[in-house]
């Protein structure tokens, strides 16, 4: 039935001109069309469609046939070869034969439909009929943009494998799309490359192409891990998608090096209005991705120019670096680390000027660190991290690090941290001391204007000593080593003039609070034996922080760890107060044979 309704249209139709057709024929010829694939006369159709009698009535009304064509493709996988094969010559047909405006459009309507597995299905399907298609229009800068765009948007809904054995399982097909892409866009690059003219619409393709280029760099490839080079053989889909990627780049005169170079710079880098939106968008995100790929991959790095500094190629990626660690992806934030270490690899330690720190990603990217330190849940980029901090503060010169520490020590806000910037002065302290010259950033007046950001309270007696306890320890191990390195009568440190107000500030005020805090601790401990007795659950606070409905077994562990914990401060303390009582009786009684 539905065979006889099309070859009636069909038959009705032969004797009109093409400028005749109604639209009430384009709607019937769909309907039927539509109804012999369902019922599954598809032998019928595909003899209609190649009858040559009927050419005219197939380029104009034959694309309204595509998308039941595709559909039965994408969903009907289970069907015999034979019927596969007849629905491939069938869009085959329509693909050389329909109008491509009309197809484009078609096209990008049904690589939008799917969702789930079936994204990358239909990508797959429909890549060599699109691009068939764009290559018989005309206005192909806008095609191609549509089109880019189009795939592009839905490539971003599809996760990014992140194991070498999602890669190779590649279950949503993204690896296979990335390969197919890349031959999908080379015959376009070919004619940018091959137009000598510089055309205007020449120059729209290109900056369509550049755009699609960007949008790569930042998905899928920002977040996409890539396969140690020993392991890959050659197979990394991501490899090879970022290798030609970046050629493109290349071939359509945005050469990456340049691009990298003028990364920053006040003046554009594109001449159209529209791109330059997409700049800002897209632009921090794809020029971090680019740096990573380059310096970390290695992938066409001996494009650049060999006699570029160290220190210049520092400053360089420390704007990508401060990118990677805002972000909250394990894998984006790794690469921001990875890309921090090679690039301070190349630096000879204690050669950093303290100038760089008036760039402002020189103190963003340590901030950035410290965040990822104390607020990153996956434990090695937290040690990671840890690290980078170490080793950044190793490659400062002696004014850098005591920036840097004034800088961290005001705006961690973290105990941990605190105590680990304090144990880095100690060490700086320790070797000007050694020092017979450039002392003068960990000695003196400069120390002690340092030291009164590390020996205090915040909030005096009343601070938490429970959740300040790092930071507590690190300054009296600090104070202890100060107390018995320096001599009262040589006082390189400043400390023994300063002593008057560390005690004020320090030393008794934590005292006041280790009693406060003992007495607090002991009487929730009284309170949670009673509880045991009546065995109750209820709620304590430690650190500042209410534990609710602990067993009171468990929270009386916590109630004496907690008390260890002030044990063993009380224990430094008084420690480190002796060797002051003992140095400054030595030194009066010093003072005295001396008269």
């Amino acid at each position: 039935m539905a065979v006889e309704e099309l070859q009636s249209i069909i038959k009705r139709c032969q004797i009109l001109e093409e400028q005749d057709f109604k639209e009430e024929d384009f709607g019937l010829f769909q309907l039927a069309g539509q109804k012999c694939i369902e019922e599954g006369h598809i032998d019928q159709l595909l003899e209609i469609i190649q009858n040559e009698k009927n050419k005219v009535i197939i380029k104009n009304m034959g694309w309204n046939l595509a998308g039941p064509v595709v559909r039965c493709l994408l969903w009907k996988e289970r069907e015999d070869d034979d019927k596969r094969k007849v629905y491939f010559l069938i869009l085959d047909i329509l693909v050389k034969l329909c109008s491509p405006k009309e197809l484009l459009l078609g096209l990008l309507e049904l690589i939008e439909e799917p969702s789930g597995k079936q994204i990358s299905q239909s990508i797959l399907l429909l890549l060599q009929p699109l691009q068939t298609v764009i290559q018989k229009l005309h206005n192909k800068a806008y095609s191609i943009g549509l089109a880019l765009s189009t795939l592009w948007n839905q490539l971003s809904l599809l996760p990014v494998p992140y194991s070498k054995e999602q890669i190779q399982m590649d279950d949503y097909g993204l690896c296979q799309c990335c390969k197919a892409l890349i031959e999908f866009i080379k015959p376009f690059v070919e004619e940018v490359i091959d137009n000598k003219e510089n055309s205007l619409e020449n120059e729209k393709l290109k900056d369509e192409l550049l755009k699609f280029c960007f949008k790569s760099l930042k998905c899928p490839l920002l977040t996409a891990q890539f396969l140690e080079q020993s392991e890959e053989d050659g197979n990394d889909p991501f490899r090879y998608f970022a290798s030609e990627i970046i050629g493109f780049l290349s071939a359509i005169e945005h050469p990456f090096p340049k691009m990298i170079f003028n990364h920053g710079r006040k003046k554009r880098t594109w001449n159209y209005l529209e791109f330059e939106e997409e700049e800002d968008k897209q632009l921090a995100d794809s020029m971090a991705s680019l740096a990573y790929l380059i310096f970390v991959q290695g992938i066409c790095i001996d494009q650049l120019p060999m006699v570029l500094s160290p220190l210049y190629l520092l400053q360089l990626n420390m704007g990508h670096i401060e990118v990677f660690l805002q972000r909250t992806e394990e894998s984006v934030i790794s690469k921001g680390l990875e890309l921090l270490e090679n690039s301070l690899l190349r630096i000879e330690d204690n050669s950093l000027l303290y100038q760089y720190l008036e760039i402002k990603s020189f103190l963003t990217v340590p901030q950035g660190l410290v965040k990822v330190m104390t607020l990153c849940p996956i434990e090695t980029l937290r040690k990671k991290s840890l690290a980078m901090l170490q080793l950044y503060i190793s490659k400062l010169d002696s004014q850098g690090k005591y920036t840097l520490f004034r800088c961290l020590l005001n705006t961690s806000r973290h105990s941990g941290v605190e105590a680990f910037i304090i144990q880095n002065i100690k060490n700086q302290i320790d070797m000007s001391l050694k020092r017979t010259h450039n002392k003068k950033w960990f000695t003196g007046p400069q120390l002690i204007s340092l030291l009164d950001l590390v020996l205090f309270l915040p909030e005096g007696a009343e601070t938490d000593l429970l959740q300040n306890s790092d930071r507590i320890m690190a300054s009296l191990n600090l104070l202890r080593y100060l107390v018995i390195k320096d001599n009262e009568n040589d006082n390189q440190t400043g400390l023994w003039t300063e002593l008057g107000n560390i005690e004020n500030n320090f030393l008794k005020p934590l005292h006041i609070g280790l009693n406060m805090s003992k007495a607090h601790y002991e009487a929730e401990i009284k309170n949670s034996q009673e509880a045991q007795k009546s065995k109750d659950l209820c709620s304590i606070a430690v650190g500042g922080e209410e534990i609710p409905n602990m067993p009171p077994e468990m929270q009386l562990k916590v109630l004496h760890s907690a008390l260890f914990t002030f044990d063993l401060i009380e224990s430094v303390l008084a420690r480190v107060e002796e060797l002051i009582e003992m140095k400054t009786k030595s030194t009066s009684e010093e003072n005295i044979d001396i008269k």
